[in-house]
């Protein structure tokens, strides 16, 4: 039998071997236990002290559980079985500290020992191995990614297409006939003869050549053209991915969702097309042919929404298998538990909330960015940081009656979305708005009591965040005032791609994992010890 102090010893254990609805064992309560254990323990159980404190380290070190989160409730597969791996060992540790206490009196009991021992590490190998956890497979994030880069490319030449003016110069809306490009001198005089019907040419483009008709031409078609290639590529793998397994729990539905999107994307294209072809509705844009600025900006925003969704879960479903994956042992998942618990503190938490406000807010001066193109209000006001001789214009011009289409009035807010004046007062605004919340992200990570906590990979995308927002800033103030040249505005509007792709980096960095994703890093770890056991 275990001597008294050994069972007392014990008793800690016991309380967490059956724990409460509300008490779960936790590395901190293991810890102490083990300390608990090495001061009641006989002198002549060195051994047996040693083996105990692997022990129950190791058993708290495979709960799912972060060292601040031992009281709440289990919800994990991991949770039980970490539970059950305390209990199944029961007959092990009685054994060992039997053993430890009769060994000093009777050498010959050493043998016996070791039988017992071995029968209950047989009896407490049944029980079975945590259910493999279906994760996202690297393959995925790599073909979001590639998504994003092809939603990239076609934003940028979208800008192309409506700075250069061309996003009339197709008249038809035909996914599979429009493929073809004409390639004759008949058929380019057939698409030209349907663009001479259009209101922009009878309005701003009589003079045009068809060689110059070819030119806007090309741009529009290759816009549409690149629409059609991202439809492909993002629908040809899913079926292998299904296939293969290869799709986590709940990637499908979002795959899904990105589809929807992207086939939204198309009819809306052509619904903004439409603005600027009907006759009707190019008098209500005060009888300039351009696209409706409301549709510009639903079109650039579905863009932008494509583009972040596929970062986003890229982002997540990359680190949540390298996460579970790339643990090595039971010490590998040492290090999963404490960067799960690392990701709970209130610094890593305020720092979580900066970068989705910084995100939400790139996000919206985008958006104010296309009611500025699409009311070419970039030609007016073409100085900074003043607005006619003033930090604002005055309010006359900000708040003006013509706007409005009650007769009382009432609908002053139109000037916020059709006049250029306002639309372009917004858009410094939001501009500043976001510049400074990125400065005020950057000033709190630096802290060095917040910067210790935050992982180094954030504290780097802070900072690239902050450098990119200062040239963003810059190539908006040079496309001001050198009257919208067309590279420029191009590369301005790329800037907020790229401003956006470091914001929804910095926040996925500080992403926490779900406890599926904990409950594999835990299987994984404990088939690789098992592994690296046999081996030894």
């Amino acid at each position: 039998m275990a001597s008294p102090r050994a069972a007392a010893a014990w008793r800690p254990l016991a309380r967490l071997v059956q724990p409460s609805h509300h008490q779960l064992p936790s590395l901190s309560a293991a810890a102490a236990i083990a300390r608990s254990f090495s001061s009641t323990a006989c002198s002549g159980s060195a051994a047996s002290t040693v083996q105990w404190q692997q022990l129950v380290k190791q058993t708290a070190a495979r709960s799912p559980v972060s060292h601040s989160a031992s009281t709440t409730t289990p919800r994990s597969t991991a949770f039980r079985y970490a539970v059950a791996q305390i209990r199944r060992q029961h007959v092990r540790l009685q054994s060992t500290v039997a053993s430890a206490s009769a060994t000093a009196i009777d050498p010959t009991r050493h043998q016996q020992h070791h039988a017992t021992a071995g029968a209950a590490e047989s009896a407490g190998s049944t029980f079975p191995d945590p259910p493999e956890v279906p994760l996202t497979s690297p393959l995925v994030s790599k073909y979001l990614f590639v998504i994003a880069g092809l939603v990239f490319a076609i934003v940028v030449v979208g800008g192309m297409t409506r700075l250069t003016e061309s996003g009339l110069s197709i008249t038809e809306w035909n996914v599979v006939k429009g493929v073809k490009l004409p390639m004759t001198r008949q058929e380019w005089e057939v698409e030209f003869d349907k663009y001479k019907a259009t209101p922009e040419w009878k309005i701003n483009n009589q003079h045009i050549t068809l060689e110059e008709f070819k030119t806007i031409y090309m741009w529009e078609w290759a816009h549409r053209i690149l629409g059609r290639v991202i439809g492909l590529t993002f629908l040809a793998p899913i079926p292998y991915f299904a296939y293969t397994r290869q799709l986590g729990r709940g990637a499908f539905l979002a795959l899904f969702g990105i589809a929807s999107l992207i086939g939204g994307q198309g009819a809306l294209g052509w619904y903004m097309v439409k603005s600027g072809l009907d006759e009707q509705s190019v008098k209500d844009l005060g009888g300039v042919p351009r696209v409706s600025q409301y549709r510009l900006a639903a079109h650039l925003g579905m863009a932008f929404l494509v583009y972040a969704a596929c970062l986003r879960f890229g982002f997540g479903a990359a680190r949540d298998w390298k996460l579970a994956r790339k643990v090595k042992g039971l010490a590998g998942w040492q290090t999963v538990e404490q960067t799960l618990a690392g990701l709970q503190t209130k610094a890593v938490g305020r720092t979580r909330t900066l970068a989705t406000v910084v995100t939400a807010l790139v996000f919206t001066t985008a958006l104010s960015g296309a009611f500025v193109a699409g009311l070419d209000a970039g030609l007016i006001y073409n100085e900074w940081p003043l607005m006619g001789g003033k930090l604002h214009p005055p309010s006359y011009e900000l708040n003006k009656d013509f706007y409005c289409r009650n007769e009382d009035k009432s609908d002053r807010w139109r000037n916020i979305f059709e006049n250029p004046t306002t639309v372009q007062f917004d858009h410094r605004m939001l501009a500043y708005t976001t510049f400074a919340s990125i400065v005020s992200l950057f000033l709190y990570a630096r802290r060095p009591h917040i910067r210790s906590q935050l992982p180094p990979t954030t504290y780097r995308l802070i900072k690239g965040t902050l450098h990119m927002s200062l040239l963003q800033v810059a190539l908006g103030i040079s496309t001001l005032l050198y009257l919208v040249p067309i590279h420029l505005a191009a590369t301005h509007q790329a800037g907020s791609l790229v401003l956006l792709s470091l914001a929804l980096a910095t926040g996925a960095s500080l992403r926490r994992p779900s406890s599926r994703v904990a409950s594999e890093a835990l299987r994984i770890a404990r088939l690789r010890n098992k592994a690296a056991q046999i081996k030894v």
